[in-house]
């Protein structure tokens, strides 16, 4: 696949992942819809480092360590809700 079309369908992917962010934040303010929205905002973020970042070939340590990051804010996140 040329890299226009996988560019392109990166950025198809963040505004549906951005519709439906916005979408849940409005449904209200519970738990389980804050873990939603920190899950597609996850997803956003392996979109962004694998799509726009092109890091799909990059070695495996940077890759985790650009995920790991969200991960960990995501995990802080709905532990400080949680308490």
């Amino acid at each position: 696949m040329s890299a226009s079309k996988v560019l392109i369908g990166c950025w198809l992917a963040l505004a549906i992942l951005s519709t439906a962010t916005v979408l849940l934040g409005n449904a209200g303010s519970t738990l389980l819809l804050a873990g939603a929205v920190l899950a597609v905002a996850l997803v956003k973020a392996w979109v962004i480092t694998e799509g726009f970042m092109e890091l799909r070939h990059a070695p495996p340590l940077w890759r985790l360590l650009l995920l790991g990051w969200p991960l960990a804010m995501a995990g802080g996140i709905l532990l400080a809700m949680s308490l």
